[in-house]
């Protein structure tokens, strides 16, 4: 099973992909991950992304599109998780001819909608586990006051991001809905969209998650 999550930032597409790599053993592929993963690797392709990177200047949708085919071709999973890719429509029409020359299908694009107001307040109150990444917040899940993070049960430092601020996020949520949100339509008129409230509990949206993948 292959999946896309769409979403704004904040939304928790991280966080639920990380349950379903473990419940279900699937692979999660980030973009930033794997472009980070590929300049440390020193293949012909992590060559080409670390010149890129050097130079400042944005790695190109072909380049992506070459790391998910290596993926795609060299890991055997119970499914591929496509965390922030694709971005823009070419992106998803890129992808969509990758998948079927891999002979791979696309089964379900789940949309996190959220309320923009309540996602700012998620976002700007959030500090992540310095070890493994776990998501906190200062209202629905404090910093355990033993500062032993409830994931990897390791002390930690717990850290927030620079651009975890109200006015970086509104500037993060418009560049998503100019060039991302575009997609919903694209795969609502595919007939592959579905939504889930990305402002649930955790465990609520577990379970429509499920919902949806198990339909």
């Amino acid at each position: 099973m292959n999946i896309i999550l769409l979403g704004p930032p904040g939304a928790g597409k991280g966080t639920q992909a990380r349950h379903l790599v473990e419940t279900r053993g699937m692979t999660q592929l980030s973009t930033g991950d794997m472009l980070r993963e590929a300049k440390d690797s020193g293949t012909e392709m992590g060559k080409v992304v670390a010149e890129v990177m050097a130079k400042g200047e944005l790695v190109t949708d072909e380049i992506v599109i070459g790391l998910i085919r290596e993926k795609l071709e060299g890991e055997k999973t119970a499914g591929f998780i496509f965390d922030g890719f694709p971005r823009t429509l070419a992106q998803a029409d890129a992808l969509a001819d990758l998948l079927t020359e891999q002979g791979e299908t696309l089964d379900a694009v789940i949309e996190m909608r959220v309320d923009d107001s309540a996602l700012v307040q998620r976002i700007t109150d959030r500090s992540t586990c310095g070890n493994c990444g776990e998501v906190y917040n200062d209202i629905t899940k404090p910093i355990p006051e033993d500062g032993v993070c409830t994931s990897c049960g390791e002390k930690a430092e717990f850290k927030r991001r620079a651009d975890d601020n109200e006015d970086s996020l509104k500037q993060r949520l418009m560049e998503y809905y100019k060039k991302t949100s575009p997609l919903i339509g694209y795969y609502y008129a595919k007939g592959q969209l579905s939504v889930v409230d990305g402002l649930g509990e955790i465990a609520e949206v577990q379970a429509e998650m499920a919902r949806v993948l198990d339909s």
